[in-house]
């Protein structure tokens, strides 16, 4: 685990981290070719449930989830997401962390910031729990969505943010949805990875759900860019085996025992 660490911050400043979501091993197993660090996201909320948001997700809807990524993975960075409610005070965060990393055998926990949780990410950090940090729009947070670090004050904010947050002990950040200028600024700031997800290039790495780039999910907001469309695909394969079944073409001999 230390050592796949370490990979991930010597990629500061010198190449781009790939970072992308995964919720089942036959995912993961794709994504362990091409990814540094693959996360465990409380979208599965959405993507996978349905929910309008990620509220109600809870720690054992995620571990149940990473216990399959994991398996799928030999090379990438596994990092799961506390689900909110998960790490409100430091015994409750030391507590659920413990019993994710035990049961998941992942390597690392995502905590979103509200500005006040330092204290909890330090407490994990010295319980030997690595921790990855998220400003700028956090949903389990904030009820609407808006960009961050729009104005000089807000910019200020959010690196003072990052930078306690790097401080407690974080080996990298997430940055969602934070203006280009902000963006560059904190990653400049700090000697952690940021990650980008709608934060622009200046990021040491980006992340993505894999769902929206493949196409899976109808959300499409500005910051996705859809490289094949799977849904079609899937639909043509459907199609193709809906006219086999009624024109008593499939199964043949071959798939029948």
């Amino acid at each position: 685990m230390k050592s796949k660490l370490q990979r991930i911050l010597k990629k500061k400043n010198k190449s781009k981290l790939v970072c992308l979501t995964a919720y089942s091993k036959n995912i993961s197993k794709i994504l362990d070719k091409y990814c540094d660090i693959v996360l465990v996201g409380d979208s599965l909320a959405n993507v996978l449930y349905g929910m309008k948001n990620t509220h109600e997700v809870t720690l054992d809807m995620m571990i149940k989830h990473t216990i399959s990524v994991k398996s799928g993975l030999k090379k990438s960075l596994c990092v799961i997401d506390m689900p909110l409610n998960s790490y409100s005070n430091i015994r409750l965060a030391k507590k659920n962390a413990k019993k994710a990393m035990k049961q998941t055998k992942c390597d690392a926990v995502k905590i979103e910031s509200n500005n006040k949780n330092f204290s909890i990410i330090k407490a994990l950090v010295k319980s030997n729990i690595p921790v990855m940090g998220h400003i700028g729009y956090t949903p389990q947070f904030k009820k609407k969505f808006k960009v961050a670090g729009s104005s000089e004050i807000e910019e200020k904010k959010l690196i003072t943010e990052a930078k306690r947050i790097e401080e407690a002990g974080a080996f990298s950040i997430v940055l969602e949805c934070v203006k280009k200028e902000a963006a560059k600024r904190i990653t400049k700031n700090l000697k952690i990875p940021t990650i980008g997800i709608g934060s622009s290039s200046s990021c040491d790495g980006q992340i993505l759900v894999t769902d929206d780039i493949l196409g899976l999910s109808s959300f499409k907001p500005k910051f996705i860019k859809q490289y094949i469309n799977l849904n079609k695909i899937i639909e043509k394969g459907i199609q193709k085996y809906r006219r086999e079944v009624i024109k008593k073409k499939f199964p043949k001999d071959i798939n029948s025992y």
